[in-house]
């Protein structure tokens, strides 16, 4: 994908080895995806449903925030008292949940956005650093093992419009 930048997008969660579709890291429709994970065709985040571990259906498409500048890292879910969908903290290999309001799941991605670790944190707890985390995944509690996002699962980012850039300041 190149620079991320702050906007939103859509989470899907393909699998890999031990993933929800037993696949080796392909999409469940050979969707074509670039080194960055990105879905060449977004279009299987309009709808539909596919078969996680356990076979229970589930949608496709979960909404995403991105946050890939300072200003948006360093903000990330504090003052928020819940969560649609997910956030993104691009690059991050670790996060804290001091000033919280609530629980979240965290996902530790690689650079290929393969899930290395999955871990739930309460509200004032300091998340331990992954050494090959690029990215971070976060989610209100129990929202992630309901995606089927776990350890060894590969994750795709469509992105959608990004953010304007801010106004600088003088």
């Amino acid at each position: 994908m190149g620079r991320w930048r702050d906007g939103t997008g859509t989470l899907l969660v393909v699998g890999g080895s031990g993933g929800a579709d037993g696949g080796s890291g392909g999409g469940p429709m050979g969707a074509k995806e670039d080194a960055g994970g990105v879905a060449g065709g977004a279009r299987r985040a309009e709808g539909g449903a596919r078969r996680v571990a356990g076979g229970a259906r589930r949608a496709e498409g979960i909404p995403l925030t991105i946050a890939a500048s300072y200003r948006a890292r360093a903000r990330g879910l504090l003052g928020r008292d819940g969560l649609t969908g997910a956030l993104l903290l691009t690059p991050a290999s670790g996060v804290h949940t001091f000033r919280m309001r609530f629980a979240i799941d965290v996902a530790y991605l690689d650079r290929h956005l393969t899930v290395l670790d999955v871990h739930t944190l309460r509200p004032g707890r300091l998340g331990r650093p992954r050494l090959r985390s690029r990215h971070v995944l976060e989610a209100e509690a129990g929202a992630l093992e309901h995606w089927g996002v776990r350890r060894g699962v590969r994750v795709v980012i469509a992105p959608g419009p990004s953010a304007p850039p801010s106004p600088s300041v003088r």
